[in-house]
Formats: structure tokens, C-alpha cells, sequence
């Protein structure tokens, strides 16, 4: 049996946790549509973070682009987690601050290959 690394896996479940960001922000029930006005936000700004999110989920997938994918998905999530921050809603910082951390693990992964011995990458 082979044995399947997290660091094939981490950007496909990143993609998937993308994509549903995704399509709830451009489907914006009320209310997600709602916290953004709250926020202050313009009433378009949940179609831009939707097709952000879905542009690091596409990104993500790919090997070649998997290191823009995870910057882009990191930015997006420093972007929510910033702006639960300061608008003082601690208990939604969580999701955002382990999505960040989980796209710098990849995008450290995706550098880390580029940059290595091609003998020492991963099968």
C-alpha cells in the first residue's frame, strides 16, 4: 500500500475549504451579506473575496501554481482575519488564522520544492 503524504493532500483539502468560501461569498445569503455591510464593506465586496477565494482554489490545485494559490488564499484570510479583529469578533478569528497558517504551510511546501535537489522531492 502507498503511503499518501499531507503535503499532497493539505492543498486539495485548502482548495476545498476555498471553493465553499467561495461560493458562499458569491451567493451571499443574508447573512453573510449582512456582516459585510456591518463591516462597513461595499455591497459588491463579497463578489471580489468570492472570486479570490476561488481563484486560490484554482491556483491551489495545480503544482506550478500552488505557491500563488496559497499567497492569494493566505492574503484573503489575513484580509478576514484582520477585519473580524478590528471590528472585535475574537470568536471568527479562529477559522481564518489556521486557513492563513495551513496556506503558508503550503506555500512554504511549494518553495521548499522548487527551490530543492530534484533527487530529494517528494514521489
Amino acid at each position: 500500500m502507498s503511503k499518501i503524504s499531507w503535503r499532497r493532500i493539505l492543498p486539495f483539502v485548502l482548495a476545498a475549504f476555498f471553493v465553499v468560501g467561495s461560493v458562499s461569498n458569491l451567493l451571499a445569503p443574508a447573512p453573510i451579506y449582512e456582516e459585510y455591510l456591518k463591516w462597513g464593506y461595499p455591497r459588491w465586496l463579497h463578489f471580489v473575496t468570492g472570486s479570490l477565494e476561488l481563484g486560490a482554489a484554482i491556483l491551489l490545485v495545480r503544482v506550478p501554481s500552488r505557491l500563488l494559490g496559497s499567497a492569494l488564499g493566505c492574503a484573503v484570510m489575513l484580509g478576514a482575519l484582520a477585519t473580524v479583529i478590528v471590528h472585535g469578533d475574537y470568536g471568527h478569528a479562529v477559522p481564518p488564522l489556521v486557513v492563513a497558517t495551513l496556506s503558508l504551510v503550503v506555500g512554504w511546501t511549494s518553495w521548499r520544492m522548487r527551490t530543492a535537489n530534484p533527487m530529494d522531492q517528494d514521489p
